[in-house]
């Protein structure tokens, strides 16, 4: 299969756009990570984005939000092409599919504080800013779509499960060109739940060492526009699986994550040494990293060219799979690899994997595989390629 990514934005800690971010995605002194206080009194280090961002258009009123603030302004940088492809393209035939798992709760945590102290919620203050489907309702209402408008949120693989259900849209016919995605911004919620779960490191995230002691929290957005032609970049595969092993923990022999990449390369009808890149989920938490690290040995016998860029934006939650989708594509039209960013101390206890050192400007990129894994046992790996 085949399906054609004609356009896409991105933002994210490293930077706002391609330009920015392929500079920064490259470097390999690079970091988005800054250090911050968690509202318990904990230090760790997040991925909050720095660029001004744009405000939205008056007249969406319950629908504002920082989370939609943020999808307009990754919306902005693919306007212009899809202004021109939705001229031959019935607007009923237009879909949104979109992953986040925070929408607007940052907005919330502000209004309920406002109401602690004011004995009633802000005038701005409306239930639909958090609601998981405010994004895509929100992209719905700005882009005039008529379509499937759609939000899923399945924790750290939302994004990517967007992307494989905008798949499914168009080669059913159902439609002809799908805006597909995921956002996802900070907010106490997910610091504190996180912290909650012991997974929050105070120091930097060096997914794959030795040392590795937990996540950083980021945030992020993405945005792809995908129709049934094929162009200079493509979605080329999808892989899908649900292991369900647990609530939070991923199974430990790192099946689910297996069949998800087999599944990918099947869809895509390619043998595992087409791959020249993998843009690992690595989250930098002890169960997470070995198993990935064993799923990927299995698949991969001969070895794969990999790396985590959890590392320079932390872990962007229901945009993780969306934002490294967009690093993936970068990847190919740069023809370069981003370098993995930690300590170099392995861990001899998980399977090996050929960790990036340095970043080539004479690669070659023409297929890269980006992994996602989440809560439950919701995995998904996707693969990109160019017209070759």
């Amino acid at each position: 299969m085949k399906q054609a990514i004609v356009d896409y934005g991105l933002i994210s800690s490293i930077g706002s756009g391609k330009t920015e971010t392929s500079k920064n995605l490259f470097s390999e002194q690079r970091s988005g990570l800054t250090p911050a206080s968690l509202k318990n009194g904990k230090k760790s280090y997040i991925g909050q984005i720095q660029n001004v961002l744009e405000k939205i258009p008056a007249g969406f009123g319950e629908l504002e939000s920082r989370n939609n603030q943020l999808l307009f302004n990754v919306f902005r940088q693919i306007e212009a092409s899809f202004e021109i492809l939705k001229k031959n393209i019935d607007p009923k035939k237009t879909g949104i599919v979109l992953g986040t798992s925070t929408s607007g709760i940052s907005d919330v945590e502000d209004a309920f504080i406002f109401k602690a102290e004011n004995e009633s919620f802000p005038d701005n203050y409306h239930y639909k800013k958090h609601e998981m489907g405010s994004p895509s309702e929100f992209l719905a209402k700005l882009t005039d779509c008529q379509g499937p408008v759609y939000t899923v949120s399945c924790a750290c693989s939302s994004g990517s499960k967007a992307i494989a259900s905008a798949s499914r849209l168009l080669a059913t016919g159902v439609c002809d060109l799908v805006i597909c995605g995921g956002v996802d911004t900070l907010c106490n919620l997910t610091l504190l739940g996180f912290d909650s779960l012991e997974v929050i490191s105070e120091n930097k995230c060096i997914p794959f060492s030795k040392n590795r002691d937990g996540i950083n929290i980021g945030e992020a957005g993405a945005l792809f526009l995908m129709t049934n032609q094929v162009a200079k970049l493509n979605l080329c595969g999808y892989g899908e699986s649900s292991d369900a092993y647990h609530q939070s923990a991923p199974a430990p022999d790192g099946a689910g994550a297996q069949v998800a990449m087999e599944k990918a390369l099947k869809s895509a009808e390619i043998s595992p040494e087409k791959i020249n890149y993998i843009n690992l989920h690595g989250t930098s938490t002890i169960q997470n990293d070995s198993m990935e690290a064993k799923a990927v040995n299995a698949v991969f016998k001969n070895g794969v060219a990999a790396s985590s860029t959890k590392s320079l934006t932390g872990h962007t939650l229901g945009a993780a799979g969306a934002i490294e989708a967009a690093f993936s594509l970068l990847c190919i039209e740069n023809n370069r690899v981003p370098v993995h960013h930690w300590d170099n101390e392995a861990d001899e206890s998980i399977a090996d994997i050929k960790l990036i050192e340095s970043s080539s400007a004479n690669a070659t990129v023409q297929r890269v595989m980006s992994n996602s894994y989440a809560f439950g046992g919701n995995n998904c790996s996707l693969i990109f390629g160019d017209n070759s």
